[in-house]
Formats: C-alpha cells, sequence, structure tokens
C-alpha cells in the first residue's frame, strides 16, 4: 500500500499503527531553532518525532512536542515519538537507565519506538533483552533496531523472543539496500529509511531532476516518493518550514514504474554513514 496522506500509517507486526512519514532532528542542536521545527512539524500535519540520545537534542525535541501538541490541539496519543539508545549504553541494565534517561529529557511516559542505534558486536543481544523487557512491559509501544544488516538480524533473531518491528537504515538512490529490503519484507519487519536525500547530494543529480521537471515536483520530493512508493518509511531533517511543508507535499504524484527503475538503475552503494560492519564509536 502507498500512503496517500502525511497522517497514514502502516501497521507493524505486533499491531502498532507507525506514520509513513516523519521528522528527522539529527544533528540539529538545542535551542529555538530545533523547538520550533518540532512544532512546525505538527502544526504542518506530522504525526512522528525521530530522534536519539547521541544526538543530544531530546529536552528540545521534548519541548517541541508539548509545545506543538497544545497549539495543534491534539493529544500525545496522536504522536509517534522514535528514540534510540547509544553504542555506549548497550548492556541489559545500562539500555533499561538510557531508555529511562530518554524519557526524562522527552519529558514523556512512554515512547512509540526505542531503537538499538548501531549494531556493537557482543553487545546488542544484552540490549535488544533490555529492549524486550521494556515493551513486555508496555513501557514502550514497539522496539527495533538501526544500521542491522542481514545478517545482525539473523544473529539477532536466534535468540530474540521479540523479532524488531523495525530497521532504520541509511537509504537513498545511491545506497538501495535491496537485499536488506527483501530480507526485511519476507520477516514482517519495518524499513525505515534515514538519511532519504543523502544529505542533500542528490538535489542537482540531472536523472532525478529530469524525472522532478515532469511531475512538476522538486528532486526531494521524487526521491521520498519512491521511498514511499517501495513501502519504506521515511523521516527527512529540515528546520525550515518551507521545506518541512515541501517534503511532505508528496502524495499528489506517482512515479511511474519506469521512473522507480530509473531511479534503483542510480545505486552505487554508496554510503554518506559510517558501516554497520566496520564503525568505531
Amino acid at each position: 500500500m502507498t500512503a496517500s496522506n502525511l497522517k497514514d500509517t502502516t501497521a507493524l507486526h505486533n499491531g502498532v499503527n507507525m506514520p509513513w512519514f516523519g521528522l528527522g532532528v539529527f544533528k540539529v542542536e538545542e535551542g529555538p531553532e530545533l523547538v520550533n521545527a518540532v512544532k512546525t512539524a505538527i502544526k504542518h500535519g506530522y504525526r512522528s518525532i525521530d530522534t536519539a540520545a547521541i544526538y543530544e537534542n531530546e529536552t528540545g525535541v521534548g519541548q517541541g512536542i508539548q509545545e506543538g501538541l497544545k497549539e495543534a490541539g491534539i493529544t500525545r496519543e496522536d504522536l509517534f515519538v522514535t528514540s534510540k539508545v547509544w553504542n555506549s549504553d548497550l548492556g541489559y541494565e545500562s539500555t533499561i537507565a538510557a531508555y529511562e534517561a530518554s524519557l526524562e529529557r522527552l519529558g514523556l511516559e512512554y515512547l512509540d519506538l526505542y531503537l538499538i542505534h548501531w549494531p556493537v558486536e557482543g553487545k546488542y543481544k544484552d540490549a535488544w533483552r533490555a529492549l524486550e523487557t521494556l515493551y513486555k512491559e508496555g513501557r514502550v509501544k514497539s522496539i527495533g533496531v538501526s544500521n542491522f544488516q542481514i545478517h545482525h538480524l539473523e544473529d539477532l533473531m536466534k535468540d530474540a523472543e521479540v523479532k524488531p518491528m523495525v530497521n532504520q537504515v541509511e537509504r537513498h538512490p545511491r545506497l538501495t539496500q535491496k537485499e536488506l529490503q527483501a530480507f526485511c519484507q519476507e520477516h514482517g519487519i519495518q524499513l525505515e529509511a534515514w538519511s532519504p536525500l543523502m544529505q542533500g547530494q542528490l538535489l542537482d543529480n540531472d536523472v532525478l531532476q529530469g524525472i522532478a521537471d515532469k511531475h512538476g515536483k522538486s528532486v526531494a520530493q521524487v526521491i521520498l516518493r519512491w521511498d514511499l512508493q517501495q513501502g519504506v518509511v521515511v523521516i527527512p531533517k529540515s528546520t525550515k518550514e518551507h521545506r518541512i511543508v515541501e517534503n511532505a507535499d508528496v502524495f499528489d504524484f506517482e512515479l511511474s514504474k519506469e521512473e522507480m527503475e530509473t531511479i534503483d538503475g542510480l545505486n552505487q552503494d554508496h554510503r554518506v554513514g559510517p558501516d554497520p560492519d566496520n564503525f568505531d564509536f
């Protein structure tokens, strides 16, 4: 199914509804710009906000959420909030403590989704047990992972009691991760794209510009539409109101099969972020 509006959701394998489209706040510093970005997104219909402990901006995100909910006249239950446990906290007790610290900074009583940020070898299984505990106790609505490759997922699921609901990974036309996408689909794990616009590096691509011109859209809108039509959740980052609005204006056109294949053909297995099999944080 392809999302038809900004509030449309996909049902995760545990029945929780996750919006197809959200706001990412990677590297947005604490302060008025961050608070306003979150408020602006909520005002314009966004119902998903994605942050992480390592972004060091959960306090501002929380403030933006509280003010945004009030101004929009909606409740906490109308919003889907994600955060992630950082590598240095990957352990059973330390992951639970990290979750509680994130909640406190955000000023929330629960998260809709909590993710293991990176597959640190020898550590992610203990962290996953902690996430399972939080989930079973009803303290978090959904649990998942980020930056996990197929072999990480296979290894985790060998011992897991609860299967990850989401895998958030770097994904854009230069890094399509088709095998990983197929694996996640096969196992009922929702794929979510971070850095869908390749940190802006694709915005002057001639092929994408040609497709965009044909539809009267921006390159960013074409890329986000490409993700959505493949059943991938997107969380583009922006702090500017016109861009927050423009990014979400992707529900009034459709890419053809040929256009989708043309975009797929741009793949070079090129990352702008670290390699999950070889990273050092």
